[in-house]
Formats: structure tokens, sequence, C-alpha cells
């Protein structure tokens, strides 16, 4: 959903759940950084949790090396995939939630350049991906949205000796914000600080 640079739409209020309670969550990438602070919230809110992870010789730490498959199967096809085998019990019972961690260099509107093109490419794919998962099953209660955590200090983050602004914990607020959607909450958007960006 790309709003026009003349609409006036107001921001979405969602209904939240307070407590997670007998609520299942499945995590990627849960042992380390984002994904391990994300596991860590949802079950303080009474998530089961079920911590999808890969091993530490195939963590994308070093990115100057990494190629164009690597970097587009852990980004998209893994999600992809995960998503596929997950929908069935997703769409059980109305508001099912899928929250892609995305990036703002994933956004067609921000522009394409500084670098890093298998990485932008694989997170613009993403939020293709949430796009159709919206487009496809909201009707069925599926709530299908992305989110740019911003620039954080995970290992990815950090490589080359740089000094991201934000925090792990800061990282996760809006990615667990968006897991606690009621049915009939938003979906279908790109989310940054609990508000709307243009994809």
């Amino acid at each position: 959903m790309r709003p026009s640079d003349t609409d006036t739409e107001p921001e979405p209020d969602p209904e939240l759940y307070d407590s997670l309670d007998g609520q299942v969550a499945l995590v990627t990438g849960a042992n380390r950084g984002l994904g391990r602070e994300i596991a860590a919230r949802l079950a303080g809110l009474g998530a089961t949790i079920y911590a999808g992870t890969r091993s530490q010789s195939h963590d994308l730490i070093d990115e100057p090396s990494v190629q164009i498959d690597r970097t587009i199967s852990t980004n998209l096809r893994g999600p992809l995939l995960c998503c596929k085998h997950a929908l069935p019990l997703l769409v059980e019972r109305d508001g099912g939630r899928v929250v892609n961690v995305s990036s703002n260099l994933g956004q067609l509107s921000g522009g394409q350049t500084g670098g890093t093109p298998s990485y932008r490419v694989s997170k613009t794919g993403l939020n293709g991906l949430t796009a159709y998962l919206h487009g496809e099953y909201a009707d069925e209660g599926l709530l299908a949205n992305s989110v740019s955590p911003g620039w954080v200090a995970t290992d990815l983050g950090t490589q080359g000796g740089r000094s991201p602004p934000r925090s792990v914990e800061e990282g996760a607020e809006t990615p667990v914000w968006l897991c606690r959607f009621r049915p009939g909450s938003p979906a279908g958007l790109f989310w940054k600080d609990r508000e709307v960006v243009d994809w």
C-alpha cells in the first residue's frame, strides 16, 4: 500500500494484546541479536516461542564476502519458505501474524543508492512478500506487516568497526509491538518506530 503524496490518511490505531498467553511465536534468527531480543520479549509476554536458528558457520557476519545467492536465500527465500509452511496454522483463526524484519534500504521510495545491492534487493523482495501475503490472505484473517528496526548494533550492524545508533533493545520495540496486534488491526504496511512509512 503506497498512498500518494496528496493522501492524508490517519495513522492506524491498532488494538493490542496485553498478554500473549496461549499464543505461539516462531522467531527466526533467534540465536542472537535482534531475533534473540524479540524472542525474549515475546516470551515475557507469555507466548510459547519456537526459535529458528542457523549455525554459526552460516551467519552473515563478513558482508563483503557474502555472495548474492546467500544473501537472497537468507533474507528472502528463507522467510518465503517459512511463511509457506506456517500458513496453514496462521490462517486457522483470525489474527495470525507475520512480521517481516525488513530495512529502510529495501524502500523503493527512498532511492536505491549507496552500495550493498544484494542486501537492498533482498529486503525490497521481503517487502514484496509482505504485500503478497496481505493481498492473498487478509480475507482469511492474516495480518502481514514488515518493519524496519533501523540500524541496530548487531554483529552485522557493527562489522567493520561501525557504530550503529540503535541498541538491540531499541530495534526490537516496533517488531514486538506488531506481534501484539489483535485481529482486524492494520496490515499490509511497512513500519518504523510504530509509524507507517512509504514503501
